[in-house]
Parts: C-alpha cells; structure tokens; sequence
C-alpha cells in the first residue's frame, strides 16, 4: 500500500512538473510580447530576456496616439461595432437554424444538413471572390454589413453543428412536457432550450468573438477606409507609415489589442469547457 501510494504521489508530482513547464511555454511570448513593450528597438531584437535592460516608458501612450490621422480608440471602437453585433447574430440565428435540425422532422432534412456539414470543408478563400462580387454589387463594400448581415442567416456551419449535438443531447421529455402543458415550440425553445443550452451558446460567443476579432484576411478585402479600420489592419498599418518601426510602441498595442478576448475567456471560461465537453455526447 505504501509503495502504491508513493507511486501515486509520484505520478502526481511529475504531472505537476510538466504541466507547468508546458504552461510556461505557453505563455512566454505572451509575457515576452508585454516586455518588449519596454523595451528599445536594439534589445527586441538582440535579447529574448523578460526584464528589459532599459525600460523605455511611453510606448503605451505614444502607441494609443497612433502615427497617422486617427488614433487606437478609433480602431478599438470599429472593432466593437463589427464584432459585437456579428457574434450576437451568430448566437441567435445558429440557435434557430440548430434547433429546427435537432427537433423537428420536414422533407430534406437530412441532405440539408449534410449541405451543412459539407460546407465546413470548404476553404474560406474559395468563396471570397463569389462574396467579393455580391457585396459589391449590393453596394456593401467598405462597411461592416458584409460582417454582420451573413452572421444573421446563420452562414457559419460549424456552430449549427456544435449546437445540433448540444440540443441533441437534451432529453424530448422535457419539451413533450412542456408541450402538454401548452407551450408552444418557441415558448420551448426560449423556455426550456436557451436556459440548458446556455454553455454551447456562452461557446459560440467566444469562437465567434475572438474569429472575428482575430480576422485580418476579411477587413482587408471589404475595408478600404482607413477610418473605419479595425485593430487587426490598424496594427499592420503601423509598420507601413513610417520608415523608422517603434516596435515597443507596436508590441504595446498588441497587448492591449488581447485584452478583451482573454477577459472575456477567463470570466466564462466555466461555460466554455462545459460547452465544449458536452456538445459531442450525443450524435
């Protein structure tokens, strides 16, 4: 008994040991990234030490302040304006489009789903030319709306197939329940489907919200005012105004720019594992 339980603590210590090493190589360019922003352009790129050998103050407020026209609270706020209503969106219309799949029976279901789930495999760069030219000709270049209008017809299929295992895995009894008590099918989905549903909801926010937060390729094409630039082309746009790179100034927009989704992952990061955990239970 002893010699197992010494094993166990063994194993234990070992797990421990490796797990931080492993963390610690996670989050040391993270940590790496918020030093440089102390640091000279020499050292950036001549050191690969956290502690700055000359802390080089103001590169956080000389970098807010930009190096062209407008400033980075411009671009924070065209990044909120894109990416808050295009998650909210998302959630709501992949929520309907999922609970129709997972709860109802109509003709062509299952070759409308499986149209669904095909169309995960299809690379984004394939349609950007087809998308390119339909926005363009609904006059929607150089705004948000090529964001935020498709997000409201549920085009993203890998979030109604996350939620069609998620609702699937909720028992009918409840809704037949539900349904002898005189609730109709939206009174069930908002009553009974939304509350369970909330930890796949709360992970179709996150995906959704750092996506587009992320996404560069897209507001490059659709976006050609630099006024209505978000952080993902105001950050690159840094490197192209002048000949001369303040890479501290660069580094520190680049840590402010990951402080939204990681306050956003660390306060529901409990319904983001639960959500992901239990989305695959039930086929």
């Amino acid at each position: 008994m002893k010699m197992a339980k010494t094993k166990k603590k063994i194993n234990l210590i070992i797990s421990y040991i490796f797990l931080i090493i492993l963390g610690i190589i996670m989050i040391y360019p993270l940590l790496w990234m918020f030093s440089a922003s102390f640091k000279t352009n020499n050292e950036i790129f001549s050191s690969l030490s956290l502690i700055p050998k000359q802390i080089v103050s103001g590169g956080y407020f000389a970098g807010w302040k930009g190096s062209g026209q407008y400033s980075f609270d411009l671009y924070f706020l065209n990044t909120f304006i894109m990416v808050i209503p295009t998650v909210l969106f998302t959630i709501i219309s992949s929520l309907l489009v999922a609970y129709g799949f997972a709860r109802f029976k109509f003709r062509f279901k299952k070759p409308l789903f499986a149209l669904v789930i095909a169309s995960l495999m299809l690379p984004t760069e394939v349609v950007i030319i087809p998308r390119y030219m339909l926005f363009n000709s609904l006059n929607w270049l150089n705004s948000y709306l090529p964001f935020i209008v498709p997000a409201a017809f549920a085009t993203y299929s890998f979030f109604i197939f996350m939620l069609v295992q998620y609702i699937r895995s909720i028992p009918r009894e409840l809704d037949e329940s539900a349904f002898i008590d005189g609730c109709s099918s939206f009174a069930i989905l908002t009553k009974i489907i939304v509350p369970l549903c909330k930890p796949a909801l709360i992970s179709v926010g996150i995906f959704q919200f750092v996506w587009r937060w992320n996404d560069f390729l897209n507001p490059l094409i659709y976006i050609s005012s630099v006024r209505k630039y978000p952080l993902s082309l105001a950050l690159r746009m840094t490197l192209d105004v002048t000949d001369t790179i303040s890479w501290n100034q660069v580094m520190a927009m680049s840590v402010l720019s990951l402080v939204p989704p990681v306050l956003l992952f660390f306060f529901t990061q409990k319904y983001f594992v639960e959500g992901i955990a239990t989305s695959g239970l039930k086929g």
